[in-house]
């Protein structure tokens, strides 16, 4: 799974995954690994959680066996086991140290979870919370913008901030709540958490040019008065020195404020250039308002601000693609938004003096249209032929944009022309992704049979019920090879299948409940999302499993545009009961025939 279980991680842009193998499926033969079920003597094992874990959830699960036919006691409570003698039982947790004695006749051990509070730390007395007065870091900012202070200090305390010769009241704010991670509604728990701490706010402009150091914040409680620097420097910048940074990345990471933490905008290919209007630590806002990392550009001063016109717009034919050339005059920052049957492209600091565009029958495109919604951003939106979009990329050639748009496959054109009936998929593009491998285990089942095995498993098989039916199949990785997750993105991009499924089994954060079951269905562009529900309510009609659900996710391997890029969680490893059936050899065979004939059926319904 994508989570924090065992080897998984909650980091968007994910961990080291898959090796580039190269191509066909056909090149390497994977071993058909089987879990080691327990015998009659075998030891009381837990999996997880480690020893001295430590957690912010309220509960804490216990993924291990021990052998049937004898009670297993939590300190001194008797849980429930699988008929294979796995077990998964939750427990609250309080916070600080929790101890926990797993005993099993005469075998015991002891375990130590450690609960860690997540709610914004407490004053230590008349002062303010360590850590809490912003900025926490060096910013900068345009003249006139509005930046604002935040402190946590005592109740009833009077808080002000000095900066610059100006003096800033912060006021205390009522109703505070702490946003739970993007993780919680995985378990379907994502409610705000009241605190109860103190936080003052107040928000001020500056005009001064230059750096204006750091903000001094003064609390006064009775006849206590304390005085404390921000950690973070004031800087205004000027509005007619400009700074222009250039996207060097391969492909430069826009989100929507200055952290990981922020949500991913449309990529920025390299050679984009935009004036910067903001920072942040080791992060630069652009003109057009996204954020970026300093490691992803390079910066030069400008003697104007990063701005261009665009006049004729022309298609040009290539294998496979429909490439439209957008010529400007320098690169400029993109966004691309999709619909059921639309793409539309924008261009920030841009200006149109379009009067011809150049857009013969195309296989693909029906129309293109185009407006300037503002003065400075040109929106082009391209009317498909088909209901479903099948992947674009974006690059610039010098100083012209290059949007290629993926065309439909060729389903089952080789059985037409040979007359065999027998190759339905002959003409399709399929790359499997077996997930994590190597020293990266995955999720771990009751016994520890790792997941990265069970996806290499279903991944074979599934290869081959392909290969069958006529499709050619890339694999991103045919043995236990440990490599970047990068190098699978890369392989997806550089191979631009028709269809990218990357094979997974389930875990849940702590917080979770480890009885949990069913298949998990991920997408995150639109092109993506037919495919994931089809597949998904496929699987779950026809092998009579319970679904978990279809979630939109911002996952590595779900965020490559040149193809429908689905992941599939084809059930919990951490479930006692349904890692019986995961690992069951009859049911690895009958899931992948059936996700061979959906994966069918699917492509032959959007290409007919």
């Amino acid at each position: 799974m994508i989570q924090g279980y065992a080897a998984k991680t909650l980091n968007a842009t994910g961990v080291a995954l898959i090796g580039v193998m190269g191509a066909l499926a056909c090149l390497g033969e994977a071993p058909m690994a089987q879990a080691q079920l327990p015998g009659a003597d075998s030891a009381l094992t837990v999996v997880y959680p480690p020893d001295e874990h430590e957690t912010t959830a309220a509960q804490i699960f216990f993924i291990g066996t021990a052998p049937p036919g004898q009670a297993v006691l939590i300190n001194g409570q008797p849980i429930e086991r699988s008929a294979a003698g796995h077990f998964a039982p939750s427990f609250p947790l309080t916070v600080g140290e929790n101890q926990f004695t797993l005993q099993q006749g005469n075998e015991s051990l002891t375990l130590t979870v450690r609960r860690v509070a997540i709610t914004p730390p407490v004053p230590d007395g008349v002062g303010f919370a360590e850590g809490t007065l912003t900025p926490v870091v060096d910013i900068a900012r345009m003249p006139g913008e509005l930046i604002c202070f935040e402190a946590i200090a005592p109740p009833n305390a009077m808080v002000e901030v000095s900066l610059a010769n100006q003096s800033l009241p912060l006021l205390p704010q009522s109703a505070q709540v702490i946003l739970p991670p993007n993780s919680a509604v995985l378990t379907f728990n994502n409610a705000p958490v009241p605190v109860t701490t103190t936080t003052y706010q107040g928000c001020g402009s500056f005009s001064d040019i230059g750096v204006l150091g750091q903000p001094q914040y003064q609390l006064q409680l009775g006849n206590q008065r304390v005085e404390q620097l921000a950690p973070g420097r004031v800087e205004i910048l000027s509005p007619t020195q400009f700074q222009i940074a250039e996207v060097t990345a391969a492909s430069g990471t826009a989100r929507t404020g200055p952290s990981t933490d922020y949500s991913r905008l449309t990529p920025l290919p390299t050679g984009t250039q935009a004036t910067i209007t903001g920072r942040e630590g080791d992060w630069y806002r652009l003109d057009y308002g996204a954020w970026i990392r300093n490691t992803d550009v390079t910066t030069r001063p400008g003697p104007t601000p990063s701005r261009s016109l665009i006049r004729s717009v022309m298609s040009r034919p290539a294998t496979g693609w429909t490439e439209i050339v957008f010529p400007l005059q320098v690169p400029v920052p993109v966004s691309v938004d999709q619909d059921t049957d639309t793409l539309t492209l924008t261009l920030h600091n841009t200006t149109a003096q379009t009067d011809t565009i150049f857009l013969d029958n195309d296989v693909l495109i029906e129309r293109l249209d185009w407006d300037q919604p503002s003065p400075d951003t040109v929106r082009y939106t391209f009317h498909l032929k088909t209901d479903q979009q099948w992947g674009y990329k974006l690059h610039y050639e010098g100083t012209s944009l290059i949007l290629s748009l993926h065309h439909p496959p060729r389903i089952n054109a080789t059985s037409l022309a040979t007359g065999d009936p027998d190759l339905p998929l002959a003409g399709a593009n399929i790359l499997l992704d077996p997930g994590h491998g190597g020293e990266e285990l995955g999720a771990r089942g009751p016994t520890g049979y790792p997941e990265k095995d069970a996806n290499l498993v279903i991944s074979t098989l599934l290869r081959d019920e392909l290969i069958q039916r006529g499709a050619r199949v890339y694999m991103t990785r045919a043995s236990d090879t440990d490599v970047s997750l990068g190098d699978r993105v890369t392989m997806i991009s550089e191979v631009a299948p028709d269809l990218a499924l990357s094979i997974h089994y389930n875990a849940l954060p702590d917080d979770g409940n480890a009885n949990t079951a069913g298949i998990g269905t991920f997408w995150y562009h639109p092109q993506a999302h037919d495919p994931a529900v089809f597949l998904h309510d496929y699987l779950v009609r026809t092998l009579d499993r319970p679904s978990y659900g279809v979630f939109w996710n911002n996952l590595a391997l779900t965020r490559p545009a040149v193809t429908p890029s689905v992941l599939l969680e084809l059930g919990f490893m951490i479930n006692p009961n349904e890692f019986e059936w995961i690992v069951d050899a009859e049911e690895q065979q009958r899931l992948a025939i059936a996700l061979a004939d959906g994966i069918e059926a699917w492509l032959v319904q959007k290409t007919r």
